[in-house]
């Protein structure tokens, strides 16, 4: 904080009667500001519990409006005629922030001066008695030629329990808890109207999204309450660095939005560099230790590049996506990219076809046979996922999954298919399916729930049931595997790991989490007739998979010779368009 002389509030001497005019003799706050006008100011102010002053911080003296005594519960004017007289009756808790507020922003407009606006408690009455009210003290504060506080002109108004609890309630619906910045939703709104301002005046502004990079490992190691400490000063510092007129709010847990208004191309770099710059450049105090926050930052111009506030928040995180991907403290402003645009349009209409589909009950089911080596015969389906476009034709598993898996939308589909397989299970009784599930079914309780509620009357139906765990799954969450596959395997099902071998699972590992089956990834299987080492590891695994007691499934196999060495080799089950391709599931009862 930088000191100022504001002589009577800091040594508190006392100003001399004879300096001051009587109450009836001095020109009211009113009467200086407003003398040509024919307003009744003092009715205004006091309709709102309001009185205001005009100081002078040299002399310190003070002159109120007429109603001054009654808003503010004095006998006379002449008890609060001084800045030290008045700053007496402040609570003392909140004195200094009445101080404060006139001994910063060194520096500023000298026209159009400081704004200051402060709440604190007031003593009304005299010594001898009296109470406590609530005010909101507003004004503007001007320097001197020395460039200190020279004089000042404001309203103080009465703040009832009412008043306060509607702020409180504004405040909340406004502003984030922590960082005292504006919320998503208020911060959304700033840029939308920012948006319709710029293209009706053909202004350039933009907008940055900056992400505090290493929270994750600093709430890891000091804990939360120490993560939002440094989240709540690399927000004041960001604060710090902005201009008048542009706006700062909280977008998530690590990540600020900050509106640039009339900002181009050349001053957002400028801009960002001096945020980078404001957090870095000294440590954070914590009463853990001392931090340092490094932050990404990702920026466009608008409404040049983005015209819409989705639009705009959405080139802004993927300017950030790959501003995190090279280094700490890094500034990316996007780019358009049609390649890339057309990707996400594409991914777009692919994940609606995909909800039209399970809306319209279009998803179906194909089977494709898993042959014994010792019968000859298909003994295990497994079921594979297709959807039926609105044409009749059907997209494979492999056109839409990825995507939906991205976008989280697995879980549906696997609902879905569960669906679909109870069904098919309980029209034909001997028919024995293996289905597939994604990532996040593994940590799914509803679709156990689901499982449990579908077959509640026919435990047939879960003991010809395999499900499938893809090798990366159970590898990245094999505590979470483990409680899955435990379920499955109380619940009366198989369990198989697919895609064997195209991850780094080890059969120790195969061992803990107790599945029944391990499907041969096929990349192993296609040229296993003419290559060596895909030999030398297919029969390795399977003679492994026989010590633990699983059975084996050889995916992908597309000719005799291949089969040939499987069954030699001790396979369990091999599956392939050798074997026969995927069918509709309708044609079962032919097929079998």
């Amino acid at each position: 904080m930088v000191s100022t002389p504001i002589a009577d509030d800091v040594t508190a001497v006392p100003v001399p009667k004879n300096r001051l005019r009587p109450p009836s003799a001095q020109k009211s706050a009113s009467d200086r500001l407003n003398e040509t006008e024919n307003l009744d100011l003092v009715g205004i102010l006091s309709s709102v519990d309001a009185t205001a002053y005009v100081w002078d911080l040299r002399s310190g003296r003070i002159d109120w409006e007429t109603n001054a005594p009654t808003i503010l519960g004095v006998r006379d004017i002449d008890e609060i005629a001084t800045g030290s007289a008045y700053h007496a009756r402040i609570a003392p808790e909140h004195l200094n922030a009445r101080l404060q507020a006139f001994s910063c922003s060194i520096g500023a407009d000298r026209e159009h001066g400081v704004p200051y606006r402060i709440q604190y408690r007031l003593r009304t009455g005299d010594e001898r008695g009296g109470g406590e009210v609530r005010v909101e003290d507003q004004g503007r504060w001007w320097q001197g030629a020395d460039g200190h506080p020279a004089r000042a002109r404001g309203v103080i108004r009465i703040l009832d329990e009412r008043y306060l609890e509607q702020q409180q309630r504004l405040l909340g619906t406004d502003l984030d808890e922590l960082t005292g910045q504006l919320n998503r939703i208020r911060l959304t709104d700033a840029l939308g109207t920012v948006l319709a301002r710029a293209d009706r005046e053909y202004s350039a502004n933009a907008f940055l999204m900056i992400s505090v990079n290493n929270l994750a490992v600093i709430n890891e190691t000091f804990g939360i309450e120490i993560g939002d400490k440094v989240i709540a000063e690399v927000g004041r510092r960001l604060r710090g660095k902005l201009r008048t007129g542009d706006i700062i709010g909280r977008y998530s847990s690590n990540k600020f939005g900050l509106i640039l208004v009339g900002c181009g191309k050349g001053a957002l770099r400028a801009a960002a560099e001096r945020f980078i710059k404001a957090v870095t450049e000294e440590t954070i105090a914590t009463p853990a230790a001392q931090l340092a926050a490094t932050i990404s930052l990702g920026g466009v111009i608008v409404p040049d590049q983005a015209k819409s506030v989705q639009e705009t928040i959405n080139c802004a995180l993927r300017a950030l996506d790959v501003a995190k991907s090279k280094r700490f403290d890094c500034f990316v402003a996007y780019e358009a990219s049609p390649i890339a645009d057309m990707a996400r349009l594409r991914n777009k209409s692919i994940a609606e076809s995909v909800i039209a589909a399970l809306d319209d009950n279009r998803m179906r089911l194909v089977l494709q046979p898993m042959v014994s080596t010792k019968t000859d015969q298909a003994e295990i389906y497994e079921a594979l996922l297709r959807m039926e476009r609105p044409d009749g034709s059907l997209a494979s598993a492999g056109e839409f999954v990825p995507i939906v898996e991205q976008l989280g939308l697995s879980r549906l589909i696997d609902r879905r298919t569960l669906e679909l397989t109870v069904e098919l299970l309980k029209r034909h009784r001997e028919l024995v399916l293996s289905v597939n599930v994604s990532a996040l079914t593994c940590s799914d309780r509803e679709w156990l729930t689901t499982l449990q509620r579908l077959t509640k009357d026919r435990p047939d139906v879960l003991k010809r049931m395999i499900v499938e765990i893809t090798e990366t799954v159970a590898l990245e969450e094999l505590d979470q595997s483990a409680n899955f596959v435990d379920t499955l395997n109380e619940l009366g099902c198989r369990v198989a790991i697919d895609d064997f071998g195209a991850g780094y699972t080890s059969f120790k590992n195969l061992k803990r989490l107790n599945v029944d089956m391990v499907k041969i990834d096929g990349a192993f299987i296609k040229n296993l007739a003419d290559d060596t080492s895909d030999q030398i590891f297919v029969k390795t695994m399977i003679e492994l998979a026989n010590q633990f007691g699983m059975e084996t499934v050889a995916e992908w196999v597309g000719d005799e010779r291949t089969a040939q060495f499987l069954r030699n080799a001790g396979i369990t089950y091999m599956q392939g368009f050798y074997f026969g391709r995927p069918f509709d599931s309708a044609d079962y009862s032919n097929a079998a």
